[in-house]
């Protein structure tokens, strides 16, 4: 079954908006087994959206609009569809009802520009009149069509609630099942991936995509039902694969973070964390309590940003700072080594480098980052020169710090 997707908004053609809701919805229609013909993004000019409307009809089983069903005078979708498809707009007693009643509650004006949601192209079937949600269905030619709001929030809770149940019920035998698996990588360049990737000899039915993600590379498999072949059973195959050539480069699958899967490794192990940062400026706990339950497994941090908090809240000496100075290995070793003495934690965590744009030398250029780590059993420090303006070496010193952690949990599990 093909569906095209068509966005409306003016704010989406100008930029001032990001069109969210069309990757969600093309995301989660293909997920269910549908084929995603084309998306569009078109302004509020009802004959673009009408002839938009018409065109997808006339090559697809159905079709998804999103957006122009406000109240405003911009909001001009359901005047385009009344026109294109011969459809004069008539008011939904339902909706309209529902309109005067929440209309009772708050004001004594017998009218209000919200009763504007209730006129509709005629034959339109709301989706949900109780949820004081624009949004409705309609069949023409014998193809449904689904017109949302361009409320991302509105948008996604119909689609999954609405839309997706509906088209679950329309012409059963041309939906495809899909077996899909996003692989989340950390710490090896796109090339090397595709290079690896490109060792396994896939079968055709199988389909790669690569995505780079920063500070990340994204790989997409999917296979889908066909009757020549078995599509589950090629999906585990190839996972399976995947996983062989990339190992422990892969951290995580679809939704996952670096920092929940970590979180999730320190929680098995019932271990604890304590973070001290200084060029990544609490990036690291940010992220960590991002995630919900993490006060189970982070004890806390300390942003250090300047060598008399290393000294006073880490214990890093004077003189160790003006032997080596604060970006460098001994210095990173002693903040790790006493965020995890005064915390009790389990495990310490520092991060100190040269973020840029100034402050980097010849012998510590730009990008230089120090990543340590303290246990009860030892101590270690790895170096990185990092490449990319200052926000993008912080982020991938944050990510660097919290892969540290994850291989050595998983480490730990295998001895």
């Amino acid at each position: 079954m093909k569906i095209e997707i068509i966005a409306i908004g003016d704010e989406l053609t100008s930029g001032r908006i990001l069109n969210t809701t069309s990757s969600f919805a093309a995301r989660n229609l293909y997920e269910a087994g549908y084929d995603i013909y084309a998306m569009n993004t078109i302004g509020d000019t009802p004959s673009l959206i009408g002839e938009a409307l018409k065109r997808a009809l006339s090559r697809v089983d159905a079709v998804l609009v999103t957006g122009g069903l406000g109240t405003t005078d911009d909001d001009l979708t359901n005047e385009a569809v009344s026109k294109a498809l011969n459809r004069p707009t008539m008011p939904n007693l339902e909706i309209l009802s529902n309109i005067r009643t929440h209309l009772d509650e708050i004001t004594a004006s017998p009218v209000s520009r919200l009763e504007k949601l209730a006129w509709l192209p005629s034959g339109a079937e709301a989706l949900n009149p109780q949820s004081r949600m624009a949004g409705y269905q309609l069949i023409h030619d014998d193809k449904p069509i689904f017109f949302l709001p361009g409320v991302p929030s509105q948008m996604q809770q119909l689609l999954v609630e609405e839309v997706l149940p509906k088209l679950s019920t329309w012409h059963e035998d041309h939906r495809l099942t899909t077996h899909q698996r996003t692989f989340r990588i950390f710490d090896l360049p796109e090339t090397e991936v595709n290079r690896r990737i490109a060792t396994l000899d896939l079968s055709p039915d199988v389909h790669i995509g690569y995505y780079p993600v920063f500070p990340e590379v994204h790989l997409s498999l999917t296979v889908r039902d066909k009757k020549t072949n078995n599509a589950k059973r090629l999906f585990k195959s190839s996972c399976k694969a995947i996983y062989t050539v990339l190992g422990d480069s892969i951290y995580g699958c679809d939704r996952d973070s670096m920092q929940r899967v970590v979180g999730n490794l320190l929680a098995e192990n019932h271990f604890t964390l304590a973070v001290a940062e200084s060029c990544t400026g609490g990036l690291i706990c940010r992220r960590i309590t991002n995630s919900p339950g993490s006060s189970a497994y982070l004890l806390g941090g300390v942003v250090s940003y300047s060598n008399s908090l290393k000294t006073i809240y880490l214990g890093v000496t004077k003189e160790l700072l003006e032997a080596h100075g604060a970006v460098s290995r001994e210095v990173a070793e002693e903040m790790a080594v006493g965020v995890r003495a005064r915390s009790g934690a389990d495990i310490g965590l520092a991060v100190t480098g040269i973020a840029g744009p100034g402050g980097g030398s010849e012998e510590k250029p730009v990008g230089t980052v120090y990543i340590a780590i303290a246990t009860s059993e030892e101590n270690w420090v790895s170096k990185f020169h990092f490449h990319g303006d200052r926000n993008q070496i912080r982020e991938i010193a944050a990510q660097s710090g919290l892969d540290l952690i994850r291989k050595y949990l998983l480490q730990k599990a295998q001895n």
